[in-house]
This record gives structure tokens, C-alpha cells and sequence, in this order.
């Protein structure tokens, strides 16, 4: 058994660079069968996520080739297709990167206590975090609820150092059936969206850390006011890339800790925000019922609405509410597959607050339509933006995208690329707005923008600034 095969079973790590678990395999000597599975997990993805996945997937198996290796594709559930691939390639051992989302656990939990009764060896690794959820902790043993605090504490933590890049993994002397990733119609759900969306997208590890480095040289020194500046480019774009573990959140943070040594004032800015992401998935392991419900049980009475078909959600949805920002933020991601992040705050609050709308209908358009879509960033800033979430800010906090817009985009840069009809000097992503939207919504960049917004911000203000009053 100790020169059986390796089956590594890759999930949201598609990488050769700093893969902890695919780096201790290459060097044990054993052959090595890297193994993706489109399991339930895959399968229950939202539309742009999913075609994002089978881009990443596709990338990566011939990566994998490029240095004599493979990538095994199956279909089914995870265990059914690792115990027939243990049959057919006498494997003795099954390892991957670990989870931290619920869904995750409970199946990575299943699968590794089935192993281990029928006697493979099944071993997981530190996963696409930058400290596991059980290594931080308060002064009182307990988890960090409060961003901030957590922040504090994991900021002059010592880290590994990234490991050494895979360049060669030792072959199995008769590989297994793959599957044909073009069967699995990943895209299926794109329609005629996936057209543009293509000219966005940037797969691979080898563009990740190309992004990462161009960020480091150009965006960093400005990061800390330009990230919030929606008409320029002045976000690392990462998230993207940290989705599919095309880059490792470690080797983010390395190079911004290099730049914030060098006295690069934005780099403290950049690390903070890798934190945030961490800080989800802490909260997510820790209380994992932030990914479906209210994370504060007061909240459990609160009267949203909860019918994703009414006027004023289909317009939230369409990018025709007639609020320019909030609008030309959903068109963003509709064209790109992403959205500006203080975008994703000032439309969250409005389809919460001013719409008065449950988060979990945001939510889940969001795992529909985002290229970065993640499980733990995508609940824990819904909760946050809707009050109900883990912030130590007051949860009668409204945004006025108005407000917002004076003071993130100016010189209507934004609006104008994003918004048709309202603005005479659109940009092109405007008009493939249009074409990338669902035939069956009836829209054309003839159409009239909507006159005035379908629920005024004063007034949908003070309507949830009543409703907290009386909220449970």
C-alpha cells in the first residue's frame, strides 16, 4: 500500500504554486491521479459560477498535462466515483484541500469516515484560507465575531512560506477513463450571456498571478482611497481567481506584506481585505447557519418581503429601479460577471432597506450571476449590508446611492459605461448589456430608462427606519 497510487481529489485549489497538499504528494514518490468531480456541489452552482468552474477545470487539466500528468473527470456523487476509481486504479490513499463551508464539511466528513472504514487512507490539507478557523482565537478561547478584533489579531501572525511551485508528478502506469468536460454542458446556463461575458473573464494560474503582480506594481500605492473609486480600476480583481484557487490567498498576502515592508501605506488596506475573506469562512465553520439564516435570531420576525416576482424586485434584478448607481451596478454584472464591491454594498442595502426585501433573494441572484461567487464572502456581505449579519455597525445604517455616487463616482465615469439611455456618452459595456440579458426579459437599448425610481430614496428610507422599530 505505500507505493499505491494518490488520488487527489481537486476542488477549489486549480493550481501547481503553493499547493500544500498536491506538493506532499508529488514528493512521496507514489503515482499521483488528480481527480475532479462533478458531484452535487458542482452541480448545484448558479449559471455564471458553473461555466466559470468548467473554464477553470478545463485550464487546469491541460496545465496538468503540460508537465505529464492528467486530470481524471467523473461525474456522480463524490464517494461513489472515488470508491470505483479506487477499484479500477488499486489507489490506497485519497487526499484533498479542505472546506470550510458547511456543505463542504458534511460531505468531506462522510467521505473520509467511508475510506477509512473500507481501509484507504484519506487525508485532508489546510484549504483556501489563510488561518484555519480553529487557529484563531479570542483571549477566552472562543471565535471572532467582530471583524475588527480578528484583524488585530492574526495581523503580525508569522505565515508559511508559499511552497515551491509542482513541476512534475509521478504518473500512474495505466490511467483511468476521464469523462468529457464538453458533455457536462457547464455553460448551459449562460445562454447568450457567455458571448460577453468571455471577453472578462481571466483564467488560470498563470493569469492570477500575472493580475497579482500587475496590482502589486500599479493599483497598491493608490488602494486604500481608489478601491472605493467605481469609475477607475483600482481593486486587485483577485476574487475572481481566489474562487477557483487558481492563486492561493497566501501568496496574495506575501506580496502584499513585502509591499507594506517597502512603505506601501495601501498594502495594510490590501492584507485587511484578505482578512475580511478569512473572517467569513471563520464565521461560516463557526456558525455555519450564516450561509442560509439570519446569523442574529432577532431577525427571524422581521417583516421582509419575500416574493422574488414582484415589480419592484424584477426591476432590482433588470437594473431598471431607476436609481443610476444601484442600476448601473446590476449591468455590470450582467456584462462582466462582477460587480464593483462598494457596487455590492449600495445594492444590497437598497434591495434590503429601500426595498425592504430579504437578503436571501439577493443572495441567491448573486450565486446565479457572479464569476467570484464564494458561499461564505456571498452570505456574510449580504447579512452584512441587510443588519442582520456580523458588524459592529448600527443596523438602521442606509445607504443613499445618490450620496454614494457623489462621492465614489464623480465624473459619472461608471454610470455612464455601464447605464444605456440615461447617459449620452455610454459605453460599449451599455449597449452589451442588452445583449448579454435573458431574450425573455423583452429589453432593447431603444427602451426608455425608467423616469424616476420605483421607490423614492427618502421614502424608502423612512420606511425601514419604521419597520426597525417595531422589528422582533
Amino acid at each position: 500500500m505505500t507505493q499505491s497510487a494518490i488520488l487527489f481529489w481537486m476542488r477549489r485549489d486549480l493550481r501547481l504554486s503553493d499547493h500544500e497538499g498536491l506538493s506532499q504528494a508529488a514528493q512521496t514518490g507514489r503515482p499521483v491521479i488528480p481527480v475532479f468531480i462533478h458531484d452535487e456541489a458542482v452541480d448545484g452552482l448558479g449559471a455564471a459560477p458553473k461555466w466559470r468552474m468548467g473554464l477553470a477545470v478545463s485550464h487546469f487539466q491541460e496545465v496538468l498535462q503540460g508537465i505529464g500528468s492528467d486530470l481524471v473527470l467523473r461525474r456522480g456523487p463524490a464517494l461513489d466515483v472515488l470508491k470505483e476509481l479506487i477499484a479500477e486504479t488499486g489507489a490506497g490513499a485519497v487526499w484533498w484541500s479542505r472546506g470550510y463551508d458547511p456543505a463542504s464539511i458534511a460531505r468531506d466528513t462522510a467521505v473520509k469516515s467511508s475510506l477509512k472504514a473500507q481501509g484507504v487512507a484519506a487525508h485532508s490539507f489546510a484549504g483556501h484560507v489563510l488561518f484555519e478557523p480553529w487557529s484563531v482565537q479570542t483571549k477566552t478561547g472562543g471565535y471572532y465575531k467582530v471583524f475588527t478584533p480578528m484583524w488585530k489579531a492574526v495581523r503580525g501572525r508569522d505565515l508559511a512560506p508559499c511552497v515551491p511551485a509542482v513541476r512534475a508528478l509521478p504518473a500512474p502506469s495505466h490511467w483511468p477513463a476521464s469523462e468529457d468536460i464538453s458533455t457536462w454542458g457547464m455553460g448551459a446556463g449562460m445562454q447568450r450571456g457567455m458571448r460577453i461575458l468571455s471577453k472578462h473573464v481571466v483564467v488560470g494560474e498563470a493569469a492570477a498571478q500575472a493580475r497579482l503582480a500587475e496590482f502589486i506594481d500599479l493599483a497598491l500605492p493608490e488602494y486604500a482611497l481608489a478601491r472605493d473609486q467605481m469609475g477607475i480600476r483600482g481593486t486587485s480583481m483577485l476574487s475572481e481567481n481566489l474562487t477557483y484557487g487558481e492563486i492561493s490567498p497566501r501568496m496574495c498576502f506575501h506580496a502584499g506584506r513585502m509591499s507594506l515592508s517597502m512603505g506601501q501605506s495601501g498594502a495594510e488596506v490590501f492584507l485587511k481585505e484578505l482578512v475580511w475573506r478569512d473572517f467569513a469562512y471563520h464565521l461560516a465553520f463557526h456558525t455555519p447557519h450564516i450561509i442560509s439564516e439570519n446569523w442574529r435570531a432577532e431577525w427571524d420576525a422581521f417583516p421582509w418581503n419575500t416574493d422574488e416576482t414582484t415589480p419592484e424586485v424584477v426591476a432590482w434584478t433588470q437594473g431598471r429601479t431607476g436609481v443610476h448607481l444601484v442600476d448601473a451596478a446590476m449591468r455590470e454584472l450582467y456584462v462582466t460577471g462582477y460587480m464593483h464591491n462598494r457596487g455590492r454594498m449600495i445594492v444590497a442595502s437598497y434591495l434590503t432597506k429601500h426595498l425592504m426585501t430579504h437578503w436571501k433573494i439577493g443572495q441567491a441572484w448573486f450565486a446565479q450571476c457572479l464569476l467570484d461567487w464564494d458561499p461564505a464572502s456571498n452570505a456574510m456581505g449580504w447579512q452584512w449590508s441587510a443588519g442582520c449579519g456580523p458588524d459592529a455597525s448600527p443596523y438602521f445604517r442606509v445607504f443613499n446611492p445618490d450620496t454614494q455616487a457623489e462621492k465614489f463616482d464623480p465624473d459619472r465615469r461608471y454610470r455612464a459605461r455601464y447605464l444605456a439611455q440615461a447617459y449620452a456618452d455610454c459605453g460599449e459595456e451599455a449597449r452589451d448589456y442588452f445583449r448579454a440579458i435573458p431574450a425573455s426579459w423583452g429589453l432593447s437599448f431603444e427602451d426608455a430608462y425608467p423616469p424616476q425610481p420605483i421607490v423614492g430614496l427618502a421614502q424608502g428610507r423612512q420606511r425601514a427606519l419604521e419597520a426597525y422599530k417595531t422589528r422582533g
